[in-house]
C-alpha cells in the first residue's frame, strides 16, 4: 500500500525548515528574555509563536537581511498590539470604593467638579506613562502590592520599583499643576 501524497502546502519545505532551525531558532532565548523584560504582562509563548508564523509567511516573499532584527521587530509589534488590546479595569466594585471617592453631599459644586477633573487628569497621566512604569504604578496603587512584592513579580530591584513609582507620581503632579488645578477650593 502506498503512502498518500501530501501537497507541498502542508509539508514544510526542507530549505525553509533548515533556514528556520539555523537562522531563527538560535534567537529564541534572547527573544523570550526581551519580551519578558519589555512586555511582562503579555503571554510570551503566544507572542513568540505568532512572531514565528509572521516571519515564516514573510520569508518566501522577500530576502531578509537580518533575521534577528526582523524577528525582534515582529515580536515587538505583536506584543504592542496585544498590550493595546488589554483593558485596564478595577476589580473593586463601586460599592466598596473608599469613602474619599464618594462625593460628599455637603461639598460645593466647584469642589466636586475640581475633584472629578483631578481624577480625569490623573487617569490621563497614568495612561500616558511608559508601559513598564504604568504597570509598576498600577500594581502599587490599584492592587496595593508592596515594593518588594512588585519587585519579585516583575523580576526587578526594589530600587527600580521605587524610582518608577516616584516618576509616575511626579508626572501626575506635574500634569495637575500644569493645568492649574489645585486642591484649595
Amino acid at each position: 500500500m502506498s503512502k498518500p501524497h501530501l501537497s507541498s502546502e502542508r509539508t514544510p519545505v526542507p530549505d525553509q525548515t533548515r533556514w528556520f532551525v539555523e537562522e531563527v531558532q538560535p534567537h529564541e532565548v534572547a527573544l523570550r528574555g526581551y519580551l519578558r523584560t519589555q512586555f511582562p504582562s503579555v503571554e510570551t509563548d503566544d507572542v513568540v509563536q505568532e512572531s514565528y508564523l509572521k516571519l515564516l509567511k514573510a520569508k518566501p516573499a522577500a530576502k531578509i537581511a537580518s533575521v534577528k532584527a526582523y524577528l525582534f521587530t515582529i515580536a515587538r509589534n505583536t506584543a504592542s498590539n496585544v498590550f493595546r488590546k488589554q483593558k485596564i479595569f478595577s476589580p473593586v466594585p463601586v460599592s466598596e470604593l473608599p469613602d474619599w471617592r464618594v462625593l460628599d453631599g455637603g461639598q460645593n459644586v466647584v469642589a466636586q467638579v475640581n475633584t472629578q477633573f483631578q481624577d480625569l487628569l490623573i487617569a490621563d497621566a497614568i495612561a500616558g506613562l511608559p508601559a513598564r512604569r504604568r504597570e509598576i504604578f498600577l500594581l502599587r496603587v490599584a492592587d496595593g502590592l508592596s515594593h518588594a512584592a512588585i519587585a519579585r513579580r516583575l523580576r526587578v530591584s526594589e530600587s527600580t520599583v521605587r524610582t518608577q513609582i516616584a516618576r509616575a507620581l511626579e508626572k501626575c503632579a506635574h500634569l495637575i499643576r500644569e493645568r492649574g488645578v489645585t486642591s484649595e477650593t
